[in-house]
């Protein structure tokens, strides 16, 4: 069999793999794997509504990601676009989202994980006066311990020049940064995933503050670094479930899904490699 006549045959495959997962779902289906760029988010607004004038659009749409993040704009602008085509906007991490990408899934109204799947902290990559993207809590961070050495008089004089060069203006931009990673998770999972969490467990009814206070907890705890140590830090679902007490649906558990989704997963990681793809979408009318 000649290359042409093989890749022919799977993207077909590939397609039918997805027609399978909408109909698995009973929900509309976009793959997105690669970086939180900016200016992607058009390109993604263009396919949602591809779907969206057809015969095929469904009430829910399920985002399966896999990315290490990038720029927190063109998530809130895809969040947008999602939710004004969507009664319902579901994640699916078959392997990892981190950092954009965890914030991402916190739009949700569900979030489907299985035992394999990470998430990450929610660490900020903001662009520094060179142009190059950094993880903002690193600077935070140590900025933080040096003005700590400071008020104790343990500063050495390399940590003096330092702390003494860095750019307050930029330094301000990652603080902002921070906040804004926290606003716009605690307000998404405000109004998505807490919508449906209306009595405690002993009946009594769940307020509104109560909402925004749990929702203010888990934001604080997935942007601290004492916790996580490190930008890359996987956070598993039992991690989620059990110290952010996060609900997590486990596709795993359910079969006939996540035997769909393993299926259409493991093939797209192959048709990547064997295609050389690092970035990579996909719905019912794109590939």
């Amino acid at each position: 069999m000649n290359e042409n006549k093989l890749a022919i045959m799977n993207t077909a495959k590939m397609k039918n793999l997805l027609n399978n997962l909408e109909k698995v779902l009973d929900g509309n289906v976009l793959v997105y794997f690669g970086g939180i760029d900016e200016g992607i988010e058009i390109h993604i607004k263009d396919m949602i509504e591809q779907i969206a004038k057809s015969k095929f659009k469904k009430d829910k749409l399920f985002v399966i990601l896999t990315t290490n993040g990038g720029s927190l704009g063109p998530v809130q602008r895809m969040m947008t676009v999602f939710r004004h085509h969507y009664k319902e906007v579901n994640f699916i991490v078959p392997d990892y989202a981190y950092s954009a990408g965890t914030v991402f899934c916190m739009g949700g109204d569900n979030i489907l994980m299985n035992y394999y799947s990470i998430l990450g902290p929610i660490d900020p990559q903001v662009k520094n006066k060179e142009g190059h993207y950094v993880a903002a809590l690193g600077y935070l961070d140590k900025i933080n311990e040096l003005l700590d050495k400071a008020n104790n008089n343990t500063l050495s004089n390399a940590e003096f020049v330092i702390l003494k060069d860095f750019d307050l203006a930029e330094l301000r931009l990652y603080e902002q940064a921070k906040e804004l990673n926290i606003d716009i998770l605690t307000k998404w999972l405000c109004s998505y995933k807490f919508k449906t969490w209306t009595t405690h467990k002993n009946g009594t009814p769940v307020t509104p503050d109560e909402r925004k206070k749990r929702a203010e907890e888990i934001a604080g705890k997935l942007s601290d670094n004492k916790i996580w140590k490190t930008h890359g830090r996987p956070i598993d679902i039992n991690m989620l479930r059990n110290d952010l007490k996060l609900k997590i649906e486990d596709y795993g558990t359910i079969p006939v899904v996540g035997d769909a989704i393993d299926e259409y997963y493991k093939f797209a990681i192959e048709y990547m490699k064997n295609n050389k793809y690092t970035t990579y979408f996909q719905t019912r009318f794109f590939i």
